[in-house]
């Protein structure tokens, strides 16, 4: 994580691209035409936004580093004796990357770029909360071991692993809560400017950004106006809905309804895993008659107490662990009961599981297609499934079509909110004030909500924008194919190659069309 590493990455990154760059695509095959538009969107938008430097803003305590390595080293495959015995030298680089990470934070506060006070407070409120655990229960200890071991090899593993955590892990994770607390937050922006316009540079950041996360060309005021069309159709639909399940058409009552009736919140963990067990044993029954390539892997749920509110993980490429989507049920009233099919569905299947399981299983496909970060695709996938499910019979009730609403609301809203915020120079007040309005969102959830885009500049973006492309894509191929189109032919050649670029799609479905 250090600025040296950053910089010895941005240039072989812009390697990459330029060579790709040099290749006539005119002479390539459709899949090797694919490949070049990955690796130089890949390669240039990831240079790109690395010089933007946000390491330096990088606290955050809805998406930071404290939040994501506890839930990350779960996933690593310990099947061998030398996979168990390498996390001691892992947990060494992770003490080294925290340090370099406190160092960028550091670099921020000297040339003036700094994070949100309150997100910054809230991430030092989470270290000591880590700090103060009994080290024998540290996290960082919940791994698991190889089968193979034998009882003398587990017990010297064991102390191995919690003499690394002890002697590095935990020490890293004192100094980042102190450079946070000595040198961050005195000089941290206020909750009244948390947006990137305040910076100096911070224009050139967010197209960046904007470009990165949507890989379309878009200004943030199309984008501001795009997500305002989608709030007000929405609005159409929850009265629809309303005046049915609820006897009311009136938007704000609605709302209110939904976000504070005791009876539609959940109470525990472990109902809202059985519920999303519930919908996608549902989704797996009728999504043979949707696609025509399945996964191999298999689908599961999990329960964590950190991270974001729902996130996928995709299965291992050797079959050794399934894809999961994780459920963050660090408080379970957060979680209305009519939210869990359309986010089932998102992160599950047709969602993400199908979108990355299929994606790792291809054969023939270069391997970084792959495991591209292409956001709007990735995302705009995942949302396109929510109102996929309801065409698909999905939906057990009209409230929980509702629930589909409510999804769309919160990211329609990204559109307003991040664009708000990084471009229009919004106060986090106003980006929360204008969700409680036009959402049935709780407030804790859109304080999240709101505090992981102020810290991820334009990542929001690339749901909707990804979503309304597919849709138009699939528009196009169905005005231009009629009777011949086949919604599994589109699915599939939407997940066929891999994890690319908008235009790239747009190519690829055009193609198919005519051919």
């Amino acid at each position: 994580y250090s600025r040296e590493a950053e910089d010895a990455d941005i240039a072989r990154q812009r390697d990459f691209a330029a060579r790709a760059e040099a290749i006539d695509p005119a002479g390539l095959s459709a899949d090797d035409r694919i490949s070049r538009d990955v690796l130089i969107f890949e390669a240039s938008t990831t240079a790109d936004m690395s010089e933007t430097r946000q390491a330096e803003l990088a606290a955050n305590h809805t998406i930071g580093i404290q939040a994501f390595f506890p839930v990350m080293i779960q996933q690593f495959p310990l099947v061998e004796p030398e996979h168990a015995r390498a996390m001691v030298s892992k947990y060494q680089g992770m003490g080294q990357a925290i340090r370099d990470a406190a160092e960028r934070l550091r670099e921020g506060v000297a040339s003036g770029r700094t994070p949100m006070r309150s997100t910054v407070d809230k991430t030092i409120e989470q270290l000591d909360g880590y700090l103060a655990t009994d080290p024998s229960s540290d996290p960082y200890l919940a791994l698991n071991p190889p089968s193979v071991f034998t009882a003398d090899d587990l017990a010297g593993w064991r102390d191995d692993i919690a003499g690394v955590v002890a002697d590095h892990v935990r020490p890293a994770w004192a100094h980042y809560r102190q450079v946070l607390v000595d040198e961050v937050a005195p000089a941290s922006r206020s909750d009244t400017e948390p947006g990137v316009c305040w910076l100096d540079d911070g224009k050139e950041l967010y197209r960046r950004a904007i470009r990165r996360y949507t890989s379309v060309e878009m200004s943030a005021q199309q984008i501001h106006e795009i997500g305002l069309a989608q709030i007000a159709k929405l609005a159409d639909e929850y009265r629809e809905h309303g005046g049915d399940v609820l006897g009311t058409t009136d938007l704000t009552e609605i709302f209110t309804r939904l976000r504070e009736d005791p009876e539609l919140h959940f109470k525990d963990g472990p109902s809202i895993v059985a519920a999303s067990e519930e919908a996608l044993a549902k989704a797996k029954q009728a999504m043979r008659d949707w696609f025509g390539r399945l996964p191999k892997a298999d689908c599961v749920v999990r329960e964590t107490p950190s991270g974001p509110t729902a996130f996928y993980y995709p299965p291992a490429p050797d079959g050794s662990r399934p894809g999961t989507f994780f459920i963050n049920t660090a408080d379970p009233t957060r979680w209305h009961t009519f939210e869990i099919e359309a986010m089932a569905y998102h992160e599950g299947i047709p969602g993400h599981h199908l979108q990355l399981a299929i994606s790792g299983e291809l054969e023939g496909v270069p391997e970084f297609r792959k495991h591209a970060s292409v956001t709007a695709y990735a995302e705009g996938w995942g949302l396109y499934t929510e109102r996929l499910a309801d065409e698909m019979g999905l939906y057990g009730s009209q409230l929980d079509r509702i629930g589909m609403l409510s999804a769309d609301s919160m990211r329609a809203g990204r559109l307003v909110v991040d664009t708000g915020i990084h471009a229009m120079g919004w106060s986090r007040r106003q980006a929360i004030d204008y969700f409680v309005d036009n959402s049935p969102m709780t407030r804790a959830t859109i304080e999240g909500e709101v505090d992981r885009y102020s810290g991820m500049p334009g990542q929001a973006l690339a749901y909707m924008i990804g979503r309304l492309e597919i849709l138009d894509y699939r528009a196009q191929a169905k005005a231009a194919m009629g009777d011949r189109f086949d919604i599994k032919g589109f699915h599939d050649v939407v997940l066929g190659s891999g994890l690319v670029p908008l235009p790239t799609l747009e190519r690829m479905v055009k193609e198919w069309a005519a051919s």
